[in-house]
């Protein structure tokens, strides 16, 4: 690591599962205790999610054996949502949307989003995130080029965009009613749901087609987010207001990463994890100018093994998760 950066001894708690950890989601809600919706990674249709809470006096992890659901295929993203913590989303074949009944310690599946012109495939969904500013609405990525907006409450798809040439890898919204997309087109691409017909690119790999891979809107400053290129150790910061060039790029990584999160109480934090085993955390310069070099992680964590996924607690924003293999670990920061 250059620049002599901190290595990071925080409070580290580990979660055992009997599987492999990918998708990976703190409940938004200000409960008492963290709570986790974790995906198993099982290579074959199947699969399952398990709710667990870390308890912080006990310092414990806790699995409510009754808590969990089967889930056909790996999850690809999982999200309590926004304005109910009983409710819980998952991405796959299609999205779907499950009811935890805490009284009846039981979960059910309480709708099916299917956009697929046949009833019996839908092109996988890559992503999906759902709308804190209107929880009605729910974007989803798609390998087949699309990005559809869900009316959740109907059950019904609002709007499907199609303006990526290739498949489409992750979706966040900034606002109400405008998000942007990543695709392995290598774009950045900003839609406006008032205006259905048009989008902008904000960002384009350096290297035509490119995949990038991850986004992440800065919640605190909406001016910013983060994109990730397949195979690059790079985190690239975006300024909506200056297209095509990025403001940061962040190198610091070894080797590729995976996974990016926002700090949800700081507009100028952010955290990367990737395939060298390694969580950095990031203070970024007030004044970000266009192509800003040098700048140090500010603090490094190492798990020792390649993190596939990174969460950072809305609710309890002194924890970060990472997943990796079949631990999740909560760090305290």
């Amino acid at each position: 690591m250059d620049g002599g950066s901190p290595q990071y001894n925080p409070n580290v708690y580990t979660y055992h599962s009997p599987h492999p950890i990918y998708a990976m989601a703190f409940s938004s809600h200000p409960s008492p205790l963290p709570r986790l919706a974790l995906g198993s990674f099982i290579e074959e249709i199947n699969n399952r999610v398990d709710v667990v809470t870390f308890n912080e006096e006990t310092l414990t992890f806790k699995t409510n054996q009754s808590l969990f659901f089967d889930h056909p295929y790996p999850p690809t993203k999982l999200m309590f949502s926004p304005s109910n913590p009983s409710i819980i989303a998952s991405s796959g074949d299609c999205l779907r949307l499950w009811n935890l009944d805490e009284d009846k310690n039981s979960v059910d599946l309480s709708s099916v989003l299917n956009n697929g012109k046949s009833t019996e495939y839908s092109a996988p969904l890559t992503s999906f995130d759902w709308n804190e500013m209107d929880p009605r609405l729910v974007g989803t990525s798609s390998i087949d080029t699309t990005c559809t907006i869900w009316d959740v409450e109907r059950g019904v798809a609002e709007t499907q965009m199609i303006a990526h040439d290739k498949e489409v890898y992750d979706i966040a919204w900034g606002d109400a009613g405008i998000f942007a997309s990543v695709s392995a087109d290598g774009s950045v691409r900003l839609f406006d749901l008032r205006d259905k017909e048009t989008s902008s690119i904000i960002y384009e790999s350096s290297r035509p087609d490119v995949p990038l891979m991850r986004l992440a809107w800065n919640k605190n400053d909406r001016r910013y987010m983060a994109t990730t290129q397949m195979d690059s150790n790079k985190v690239i910061i975006l300024d909506v207001r200056s297209p095509s060039a990025p403001v940061a790029e962040l190198h610091k990584h070894q080797a590729s990463v995976n996974a990016i999160a926002w700090a949800p109480q700081s507009c100028r934090h952010i955290c990367s994890a990737g395939d060298d085993g390694q969580a950095l955390i990031w203070d970024l310069p007030v004044n970000m100018g266009v192509g800003a070099e040098g700048i140090d992680p500010m603090l490094v964590y190492t798990a020792g093994m390649e993190i596939n996924q990174l969460q950072w607690s809305a609710a309890h924003k002194d924890w970060i998760g990472i997943a990796f293999s079949n631990k999740v670990q909560l760090l305290k920061v």
